[in-house]
């Protein structure tokens, strides 16, 4: 059985099934027991240590299970969805970036700042800082980083 993993928007698009569903929802559902165990009197309002040390990932976990659609690429790299992608920010472990991507002409320009605002309003609640730039060609990506 192969473990679960969330979308991160740089793979192949997941099934839209009721068994990945469940997988989500019982990843997000362990993770804020895990918050819980951990941090006691704060509870899920602060991410737990290994969310820290897997940054990407935890942040694709919670935006899946907000039910905010991942970008997607096939086999030759090419986007075939529009939705997040989430990668390691470029000052390494501290920070990741969100972007809203899509296949060339499908739009995903038009509407980035409405949907990584989305994606914000899903990650500050559980702890994450979350700051909207435009970055390189004026398109915006979401600089997530851990509370201080």
């Amino acid at each position: 059985m192969a473990s679960f993993e969330p979308a991160t928007g740089d793979g192949p698009q997941p099934p839209a099934t009721a068994a990945r569903a469940a997988e989500v929802r019982t990843a997000y559902e362990g993770m804020l027991q895990i918050r819980r165990l951990v941090n006691g009197p704060s509870g899920t309002a602060v991410p737990a240590p290994w969310e820290l040390s897997r940054m990407a990932r935890a942040v694709a976990l919670v935006l899946e299970a907000a039910g905010i659609p991942p970008s997607a690429v096939d086999d030759q790299g090419r986007r075939t969805r529009t939705g997040y992608r989430v990668a390691p920010g470029p000052s390494g472990a501290a920070t990741v970036e969100v972007t809203w991507l899509g296949p060339p002409g499908g739009g995903a320009a038009e509407e980035e700042q409405e949907r990584l605002t989305a994606c914000a309003a899903a990650l500050e609640p559980l702890g994450w800082g979350c700051l909207l730039y435009r970055g390189p060609r004026r398109r915006r990506f979401l600089e997530v980083e851990a509370p201080r």
